[in-house]
């Protein structure tokens, strides 16, 4: 799962879901990376504005996602929990330090998760949400 998390490199997030975050004035993020997110992300309100999982390389699939948390400049919390101290740091570290290790996991893990069954037709579903059963 901690290689998985590393997709987290590319894309972006909306404001709603690191607002608590960036305003918490919390230990496990940094403080200037914090000041540079609430510019584009006011206390209240405009929850749709977007922001880069990573600012380094926001479009690139690389192991920059991983120096950011060792940095305490994980956007989500979701993602910051990976590197606090608990069972995964070493993963964060190893990955951190070897773009090889990361893709190399990183692919083997998308092969695992593509050879999941999902359930299909009366005993699946598509959520029109991904939050929400439909």
């Amino acid at each position: 799962m901690v290689a998985l998390s590393g997709s987290h490199s590319i894309g972006q997030a909306q404001c709603f879901l690191f607002r608590d975050r960036i305003y918490s004035n919390g230990t496990d993020i940094d403080a200037g990376f914090a000041s540079t997110r609430r510019r584009q992300c006011p206390q209240e309100d405009q929850n749709g504005n977007l922001a880069p999982l990573d600012l380094v390389t926001p479009n690139q699939l690389d192991n920059n996602y991983f120096k950011n948390l060792r940095q305490r400049k994980g956007l989500l919390q979701s993602d910051q929990v990976l590197m606090s101290g608990g069972s995964t740091d070493d993963i964060v570290l190893e990955y951190s330090n070897s773009p090889r290790a990361f893709a190399s996991d990183f692919a083997a893990a998308m092969i695992k998760m593509g050879d999941i069954s999902p359930l299909t037709g009366q005993n699946g579903i598509i959520r029109t949400v991904c939050g929400a059963i439909n």
